[in-house]
């Protein structure tokens, strides 16, 4: 379609609108009897009922060519030949007259009234519509694909996600009557690496949530501002999701990069297409292009898809690794086949668009690259369900630590690991100690082999990782089987997952001011900690700074656990205070104020940004327990205080 010439456009689109309008006019058969012999005497008719005709939703190919051919003559009583209009550089000469085009039709002629009503302001002459993009003027003649949704189907731009409040997502109309800067100050303004797993998967929730954007912001543009955030925390599927939750026709500028991303980010750029078909002259970069013949490919024509990526490669429009990797995909999305030989040598790093294409592909990436990358496609490896058990399982060391993967999550994809005989090196013994965490014969054997988990971690974040991991196992110990701190970090492991309710069954088997019942005294729905175990804590505490007093404080101050003197007494000791005001801390505690629990967890995401608890001051977990709390994400509030205690 690309190399037809207009006059050709406007013949195709007459033919097919003409055979279409053939096609269904034969209603039925036809008789092969000569005359009347079939004809029924006539009968008396009944007068025709008038039936109102909709008009077209743009206009048909076929009124286009008649258009442009000019003026049809209205019919008379007698036939009246007229000479056509002579035209320079045309002959009309010739043995009987014959139409010729009609000066509308001819480049540099002003349309008529009727036909320049269709096309956009600014095109005047056929010379101007002989300008227009292909792309463009295809769209206009009605010869460009498009993925059309009836309006029946179509959604509108409210409570746009994927977690309804009856399904656990926050209330809807929370951020609907927010100050606008104030939300996309807020999201755009956090970088996704936070120092908690559990602020992590709060964040989330929001996110997810189906949420009306705030009255003076475009929804296309708060559900990329919502994508784009998940994708800087590793949730590719959650933003690929939430842009899937918008109509194409839709999409703001915004949402098209988002959507291409959180494709990229999920090894799905075939689930881009429809996006592409709808906006196709929206970017002019490479990716764009490359995409773009992928999904030629990918929609049947492989022959155009394919000279496309060639045209592509000799301009160098992408390194030529990615164009190698681009027509790999498109082989394997499309009807089409080539052969093609991935090369790394030369390549020294390792883009999210080469890692899409690679693991698209069921190609594993150069493990020195993914060295490289410090963990960047983790959260993305351990969720591919095309790679292989051993890579994810590598992977979930940090996925599961930053919150991406669950503990059951975690757990199914050991026991895949364990029970594919193929998979070997440290995921396979990593499977058979897990095991062991279950079935071992002593719990002092079960806990024996979570040590060994736990200590075989070459990062603090693999180390917690793998905690999570044994969250289960370490709720099926027998209460009292063991105490101090192995009793302390059996506890950390069940409320990493959130089982407070097996870990609080370990209330009477901790000492009073120990690790296990600082914990509990966090976890607990209720009830408020005696100052002598807390003054005895303190005493104990051995970490930096004494950190884990200073978050312990914060905790139970923001769950109202402790008297305002206790705390005033034991922060002066400490050296810290609580009660400072920062434009940050106004904000949240204002958000609290009026009951917004979206705004709050916003907030209190973008107070725990940071690469460790190291970087998180008891300040501000006072505040984000304290407005959690205070705004019903209590369970929350309760799970982010004892995991402050039980990291920092």
């Amino acid at each position: 379609m690309r190399g037809f010439t207009l006059a050709a456009r406007l013949a195709l689109a007459a033919t097919l609108a003409g055979a279409s309008a053939w096609a269904f006019a034969q209603s039925g058969p036809e008789s092969l009897l000569p005359g009347d012999y079939d004809r029924p005497a006539p009968r008396a008719s009944r007068p025709a009922v008038p039936r109102p005709s909709a008009a077209p939703a743009r206009a048909p190919a076929a009124t286009l060519a008649r258009l442009a051919a000019g003026p049809t003559p209205a019919p008379s009583s007698s036939p009246r030949i007229t000479a056509a209009p002579v035209v320079p550089g045309f002959s009309t000469a010739g043995p009987s007259p014959t139409p010729s085009a009609a000066p509308s039709a001819i480049p540099g002629h002003a349309l008529s009234a009727e036909l320049a009503a269709l096309f956009p302001n600014g095109i005047r002459s056929m010379a101007d519509i002989d300008r227009l993009p292909p792309d463009k003027l295809d769209e206009l003649l009605g010869l460009k694909p498009r993925y059309d949704i009836p309006p029946g189907a179509r959604r509108a731009l409210l409570r746009v996600g994927v977690i309804g409040s009856g399904e656990g997502g926050l209330p809807p109309f929370a951020l609907a009557k927010q100050d606008a800067d104030l939300v996309r100050a807020t999201l755009a303004g956090n970088s996704g690496q936070l120092v908690s797993r559990w602020g992590h998967i709060l964040l989330r929730r929001a996110l997810a949530s189906r949420l009306d954007a705030p009255e003076a912001m475009d929804p296309a543009d708060f559900a990329a501002l919502r994508a784009a955030l998940l994708l800087r925390m590793g949730e590719g599927d959650a933003a690929r999701t939430l842009v899937q939750d918008v109509d194409p026709e839709a999409y703001s500028p915004a949402l098209v990069d988002a959507a291409l991303d959180s494709y990229v980010a999920t090894a799905d750029l075939t689930g881009m297409c429809p996006v592409q078909a709808q906006w196709p002259a929206l970017r002019k970069d490479g990716e764009w292009q490359v995409l773009k013949a992928v999904c030629a490919t990918f929609s049947g024509n492989g022959a155009a898809g394919f000279a496309q990526l060639d045209h592509l490669t000799y301009r160098g429009a992408m390194p030529r690794i990615d164009m190698l990797l681009a027509q790999k995909y498109a082989g394997a999305a499309g009807k089409a086949r080539r052969a093609v030989t991935i090369e790394w040598k030369g390549v020294d790093d390792l883009t999210p668009w080469r890692y899409a294409l690679t693991i698209g592909t069921g190609l594993t990436p150069p493990g020195e690259l993914l060295q490289q990358t410090g963990g960047r496609f983790d959260a993305v490896s351990a969720l591919a369900p095309m790679l292989p058990l051993g890579v994810r399982a590598d992977a979930s060391d940090r996925a599961g630590g930053i919150g991406v993967l669950s503990a059951a999550a975690m757990v199914d994809l050991y026991s895949q690991v364990y029970a594919d005989e193929a998979v070997s090196g440290d995921a396979a013994a990593r499977a058979d100690l897990l095991r062991d965490c279950y079935v071992a014969e002593t719990p002092q054997a079960r806990l024996a082999a979570m040590r060994k988990l736990w200590d075989g971690a070459g990062t603090p974040m693999a180390r917690w990782s793998r905690v999570v991991l044994t969250a289960y196992a370490a709720a099926r110990m027998p209460v009292g089987s063991v105490s101090g701190d192995d009793a302390a970090d059996l506890i950390a492991a069940m409320l990493s997952a959130g089982l407070d309710a097996n870990a609080l069954r370990w209330r009477n088997a901790v000492d009073a001011g120990s690790r296990g019942w600082a914990l509990l005294a966090l976890a607990q729905a209720n009830g408020a900690a005696d100052n002598g175990p807390l003054s005895s804590f303190h005493d104990s505490d051995k970490s930096d700074r004494q950190r884990k007093t200073a978050f312990l404080l914060a905790g139970l101050a923001g769950l109202g656990r402790v008297t305002p003197a206790a705390s005033s007494d034991l922060a002066e000791k400490l050296g810290i205070s609580l009660d400072g005001q920062t434009r940050w801390t106004r904000a949240i505690d204002g958000a609290a104020a009026v009951g917004n629990p979206a705004l709050v967890a916003l907030l209190a995401g973008l107070g725990m940004q940071g690469s460790g608890w190291d970087r998180m001051t008891p300040r501000h977990l006072y505040h984000i327990v304290a407005a959690l709390n205070r705004v019903g994400l209590g369970a929350e509030a309760r799970m982010i205080a004892a995991e402050a205690v039980a990291r920092g």
